[in-house]
């Protein structure tokens, strides 16, 4: 999913910000303190932009009783200008 503000972006910005939170892996202690790997942010073409993963039940009203197990959890990655958190 992505927010009107990333939408709006010129198309060659989004694709670049689309990729660099593919691929992310720059996690540690300071930005992923729990080791959850869900939450990430990055700059491109001058814009600074956060990702983020919600983990819930299936029918997405309540948190996954267990995030773990894709058999009961729907999981939706979110990417958002900074200025949209």
């Amino acid at each position: 999913m992505m927010t009107t503000g990333v939408a709006a972006l010129p198309s060659v910005a989004r694709a670049a910000l689309l990729a660099a939170v593919r691929g992310f892996d720059g996690f540690d202690a300071d930005n992923d303190p729990h080791g959850e790997h869900d939450f990430g942010g990055v700059t491109v073409a001058g814009y600074r932009c956060f990702w983020k993963i919600d983990c819930s039940d299936l029918g997405q009203r309540f948190a996954s009783p267990d995030p773990a197990d894709p058999a009961i959890t729907t999981r939706v990655l979110t990417v958002m200008l900074a200025e949209e958190y």
